[in-house]
Parts: C-alpha cells; structure tokens; sequence
C-alpha cells in the first residue's frame, strides 16, 4: 500500500518567542520539521504534504532543501487539527493508499512505530498512536474496549472516569486517505474550544462501522516542543540517544556527555572521540579514526586511520583519506587531503587539494580569496610546504616540490623544485640598541608628563 504523509506545522508557537516558526527550530542541527519528515521517510512516502500557516514561505524553503518534492499546503486560519489536515485535501485528491498525519513540533516518532502502525493498518481502518503517559495531564484520552479503539476524548472534555485513562493520544492517525477526508467532513466544532478535532474522526468512523484501534509507543517519542525549555530538553533527549547508539556501535567516547551529534552523524566502529567534540550535519567517520579533544566538524568525510585535532575545524567539501593527519588550530575548507598527508598546526587549507604524504609546515595559508572569487591550490605529492608559507591561489606546487620558510608563493612551482619568495634580510648593527634609547626616552617623557 501506497503512503502519504500530512505534516501538520501552521502553528505561530507563541511561547517560543521567537519570529521563527516554531517547526524550524533546530534540534541536533536540523529542523524539528525535518526530523518529522525523516521518520515519515521510513514509510517511502509517494507524497508529502506540509500544512504551514506562520511563516510558510521559510517553512516550504526548509521543507524542500530536505526533500524538493514536497507540497506545501497553506492553512491561513487555524481552527484546529482536523481544519489543518483538511487542507492537504486537495493535494491528495487523485492519491489513493494511505494517509498518515504527523506533527512538525514532535520530532522523535521512530521509523519502527510508524511501520508498526502501518501493518496494524492492513487489518483496521482506523490507526492511532498512543503512549502510557506517567502522568496524563491535560492530555486526550483513548477510550478502548478490548483491541477497538472506541473514541478520543480530548481532557476539557472528558468526564472524571475518562480522566482516569491513562492512556493518551499522540495526535498520530493512520488511515486510508479517501476515508480520513470523508470523516473530517463529518467534525463539527461543538466543544469547549470550539475547534475542529481531528480526534473526532474517531467517534464518526465508529458510528459508521469502520474499525479503529491503537498501536502504543514509548512516551518518550511522543515528546511536543512548545517553549524554548522544552527545546532544550528535546535536545539533551536526542544526544542521550545518539550517545548511547555511538557506544552501542563500537565507538570510544571517553567522555560521551560531552560530545555533541548531529542529526546524521555516522561514526564507524573502533573510532575514539575525545571530549568536547562538536559534530554539524553530514559528517561521516569511517572506522579506526581519531577525532580529539575540542574538534569542530560539518560537512566532512574522515577516511580510516585519520587523526582530527585537538581545537581542529573541518569546514563543509573536506575531504580526508586514510591516514592522513589534521593537528591542532587547522582549519579546512573544500579540501581534499590525500592518504598520508600532514597538515599539523596552525594553518588554513581551503579550496585546495594536498597529494600524498606531503607536509604542510605551521602557518601555512591557502589564499583562496580575491574578494570576488574563489581560487583553487594543488599542493603535489611528496611535497613539502615551509612554515609560514602563503600560497596565493590559482597555484600549483607540483610533486616532491618545497618552498622555503615564510615564503609568499604566486607562482607555480615546478615538479621537484625549491620555491623562495621573500626579500633579503639585511642586518644593521647597533640598530636595534639605538631604537630600544630612543623609545625608552620617549616613553619617560609620557610618564613624566602624567
């Protein structure tokens, strides 16, 4: 069976105050959206339908960088759930296969519950996501008898008895998209809030014989953001988990609470993390490598054996094969450094490529930039770049080349070759001591004069 998904996120989230969408809020680099749209994703959705209100042109921007395929469907007012998902109707006029709601401000469903709910779909009509709640709150209850989910009651509505239940509702439904579109026709909004609920689809589906019932997941992935503090509690929640899936997979992280993962970080087995690493989206580690202390990555490829750090900053478009060596105060930018290469201190290497084995002394800095544009280095194999060394792009320092120490290199250096480009000292004697009186004078003067 075919499946779309029906992202609900046109809330303005007024307790975040923020201009920001509330489903725009970053949680482990990434978009609350986008970790919706990543779990729906398990499902290998035919369509995705986001329903946006507040700040739908940025919702639509981060919703399509994810996935460019994605509809956007605009809910100018918002007069409850089951208003919102009406308006993905006419997205999905001509689909036929499943619809399956879920909320852009509850970003940690698992793939394994959204399949769960999927096969129980096959043999209900009706599927809702529910959670034992250790301490129900204002949350909707779900009435059930036996397998069947009989009804939703939302808490301002529920009687003592059904407040007793203690088994809630996640907002999460599962059903034929035909059939959901013709239950919410049926939602009124006679109730406290005067909404449109789409938990009353429920009711209605009942009423007309369809059957209903509820798959249970751990509170835990049932988890709402609305405020900056629980923001921040989604993100301790995620790093917990990505932490304890790093140690479970074989990684060294001697001291796990204090590493930072991204939303798809991948790290391979007997890899060592040291304290204080910060990982930014699409990076990759391969097994065997070494990332230490106080290491910022994003964007980057670390190949087997390599060594990252300490206080090393690998940029987006970098590049790193085996073996290869990235030391402390580095900073690299689309760069790819070849197997064996060094570049161990306090160097920039951007918009470059390092050929095997080559060193890239202290100090060394790829000028890349013109003001306008960007310029490419390409540093040989076997070379040797001296310590201090400018290499003013487009430059080419060819295979088992050198340049000497403090040299500004603005031309090609041949296969082989020494590069020098820097004046001649000149020594003049007793100059110095000279100096040293004269400012020493005047800076007795200033004193004096004060």
């Amino acid at each position: 069976m075919t499946t779309a998904l029906i992202i609900l996120g046109a809330g303005m989230g007024t307790r975040m105050n923020s201009d920001l969408p509330k489903v725009l809020h970053h949680i482990a680099g990434a978009p609350m959206l986008v970790h919706a749209m990543k779990a729906g994703a398990s499902l290998a959705p035919e369509k995705t339908v986001i329903v946006a209100g507040h700040g739908a042109e940025a919702v639509q921007a981060a919703a399509q960088n994810w996935d460019p395929d994605v509809i956007v469907a605009l809910q100018a007012e918002q007069l409850g759930t089951a208003h919102a998902v009406d308006q993905a109707k006419d997205a999905l006029r001509d689909f036929e296969g499943d619809a399956l709601v879920l909320y852009g401000d509850t970003p940690f469903i698992q793939p394994q519950t959204l399949e769960a709910m999927a096969t129980a779909r096959a043999h209900h009509d009706v599927v809702v996501l529910g959670f034992e709640a250790a301490d129900p709150g204002r949350y909707g209850r779900l009435v059930t008898h036996g397998d069947t989910l009989e009804k939703i009651v939302e808490f301002k509505d529920a009687s003592e008895g059904e407040r007793a239940i203690t088994l809630c509702n996640s907002g999460v439904i599962m059903a034929d998209a035909a059939t959901l579109f013709d239950l919410i026709a049926g939602v009124g909004n006679d109730n406290a809030s005067q909404e449109y609920y789409l938990t009353d689809i429920i009711g209605i589906a009942r009423s007309k014989g369809l059957t209903a019932t509820v798959v249970r997941c751990d509170e835990a992935e049932t988890l709402g953001v609305n405020s900056r503090a629980e923001l921040a509690s989604a993100e301790a929640q995620f790093q917990a988990r990505a932490r304890a899936n790093a140690l479970d997979d074989g990684v060294t992280l001697s001291a796990p609470e204090t590493v930072t993962f991204a939303h798809d970080t991948v790290i391979g087995r007997d890899s060592i993390v040291e304290p204080n690493v910060v990982f930014g989206p699409e990076v990759t580690i391969e097994s065997g490598a070494t990332i230490r202390a106080f290491s910022h990555l994003e964007g980057c490829h670390v190949s087997r054996g390599a060594v990252v750090g300490p206080y090393a900053r690998l940029r987006p478009g970098t590049e790193l094969a085996e073996h290869t060596k990235i030391g402390n105060f580095v900073e690299t930018k689309n760069a790819r450094i070849a197997e064996g290469a060094k570049v161990n201190h306090l160097s920039y290497i951007g918009d470059a490529t390092v050929g095997e084995k080559a060193n890239i002394g202290a100090g060394t800095i790829t000028c890349n930039y013109d003001g306008v544009f960007k310029h490419k280095t390409s540093i040989g194999a076997n070379s040797f770049i001296g310590s201090n060394t400018m290499l003013v792009a487009p430059v080419t320092v060819g295979t088992g080349a050198m340049t000497g120490s403090g040299s500004v290199i603005t031309e090609d250096v041949p296969d082989g070759a020494l590069g020098l480009g820097r004046t001649r000292q000149t020594n003049r004697p007793g100059f110095a001591s000279k100096l040293f009186q004269i400012l020493r004078a005047k800076k007795a003067r200033q004193t004096k004069g004060h």
